[in-house]
């Protein structure tokens, strides 16, 4: 009996973790087309939130993106410096390299993500996918990001993001960007 309440607890977390597994293709037709080179061009200001699980909002917060990109061997490559502003009163940065792979896929770097940053972009739409090294109470966790934006118009940009560890939710970042 142990071992079938164990099996059942076991399909029914990866069935969970399968019903966010929306392809990026749904949005192959949505306008305008997001290119990553072309919004992230100059300066972005960004206005967002977490939210814990319960959905209480935990810290807000307002960014800074200073985004450049540049040829490098014939291949498009994006350095996109974020300032963090927090609601208590800290403040944080995140220099991110991207290149791009092809015109649908991307990979980015930065000193807090664990290994690459796999991006996945169609029509409006970019999938970011990656392990972000977060300090919380002294410790370093490694928790899953599944970052999704959805471009607007030629200015505005909205960006919603799930934060998982071992499978289990841990909250959700929004998050509004303004194009200068």
């Amino acid at each position: 009996m142990k071992n079938l309440c164990l099996a059942c607890f076991a399909c029914g977390i990866v069935g969970l973790g399968g019903c966010s597994n929306l392809p990026v293709e749904r949005y192959r037709a949505e306008q305008p087309v997001l290119d990553l080179a072309r919004y992230f061009d100059g300066t972005i200001d960004g206005w967002g939130m977490f939210q814990d699980r319960s959905g209480a909002v935990v810290k807000r917060f307002h960014v800074l993106i200073d985004a450049r990109w540049e040829k490098r061997d014939g291949v498009d490559v994006g350095t996109l410096d974020e300032k963090f502003s927090w609601s208590d009163g800290t403040t944080s940065r995140r220099l991110w390299t991207i290149t791009r792979v092809d015109a649908a896929r991307y990979v980015g770097r930065a000193d807090d993500v664990v290994g690459e940053a796999q991006g996945e972009a169609a029509g409006n739409v970019l999938r970011w996918r990656y392990v972000l090294a977060l300090p919380i109470d002294g410790r370093v966790w490694n928790v899953d990001f599944d970052d999704w934006m959805f471009l607007i118009d030629d200015k505005v940009m909205l960006n919603r993001s799930k934060m998982r560890k071992f499978g289990f939710d841990l909250g959700e970042v929004t998050l509004s960007f303004s194009k200068r």
